[in-house]
């Protein structure tokens, strides 16, 4: 398992300190495949944060779900906040996943064949929620040209995972946008070739230092039938301080 997103949370979520991205007369330019997710990389990477968001878990029933999450370096918290989870949390530490359940007042650790299981029934998978190493570092990228989406106009762009890498999904179709580098689409893929997921993007927001970032995004599980998951981030904040101990196992009960 790789360290800590989201995002797709993470989600789960994934941004680093913000860099500076191109201006609107250097994006016009040609860019080579590797500059342009560098770009979306420096967007969508987390290297430390508070986020409050909610999953809506559309399948037969319609599912709400809100929770924190606290993310620094290889380390994130993630606490259920509604009232049905309330007191549920994921602790990642480095490599390691644990969940911890009130009601049974037990931890949990996941791993192996677990991290792909669907995470709190939503089309997000654990490692679709935790994993949140930069994409440049997973994937060698090929720029495949250049597409209408909407009114917005993307780079096509096709990752297949890097050799003694590990990652959820062994390739992925990506449309990035041209002007903002936010990914407005993405289709996941397993070795064999079979489509898994499409991620898509409903709302994308400049933030206060600079960078866009996705603050709605749906997830459509294509081996799930009629089953799709929206993510919302209600609140950001990149400058948070935690105390020393959020990130424990002590803490976790």
């Amino acid at each position: 398992m790789k360290k800590p997103i989201i995002f797709t949370l993470v989600f789960l979520l994934t941004l680093t300190a913000a860099k500076i991205l191109p201006s609107s007369d250097i994006a016009v330019q040609a860019l080579s495949a590797e500059e342009i997710m560098n770009f979306r990389d420096d967007n969508e990477y987390i290297e430390a944060g508070y986020i409050e968001s909610r999953m809506i878990i559309e399948d037969r029933r319609i599912m709400e779900k809100e929770m924190h999450s606290y993310i620094k370096g290889n380390k994130a918290l993630v606490e259920f906040t509604n009232p049905r989870d309330r007191g549920t949390k994921y602790l990642l530490l480095d490599d390691e996943l644990w969940m911890y359940f009130p009601s049974a007042e037990d931890m949990v650790r996941i791993s192996g064949h677990m991290m792909n299981q669907s995470m709190m029934g939503s089309d997000f998978s654990y490692q679709d929620m935790m994993e949140s190493d930069r994409l440049s570092d997973l994937y060698e990228f090929t720029l495949l040209g250049e597409e209408q989406l909407g009114d917005r106009s993307a780079y096509l762009l096709e990752g297949k995972l890097r050799e003694g890498q590990e990652a959820a999904y062994f390739k992925r179709k990506t449309w990035a946008d041209s002007e903002r580098f936010i990914a407005l689409r993405e289709e996941l893929y397993a070795r064999n070739g079979q489509l898994l997921k499409i991620m898509s993007a409903n709302k994308v927001e400049k933030q206060s230092d600079g960078r866009w970032y996705p603050r709605e995004v749906i997830m459509e599980d294509q081996l799930r039938e009629n089953s799709r998951t929206i993510f919302q981030v209600n609140e950001l904040d990149f400058a948070v301080d935690f105390p020393a101990d959020i990130f424990s196992l002590d803490n976790l009960q």
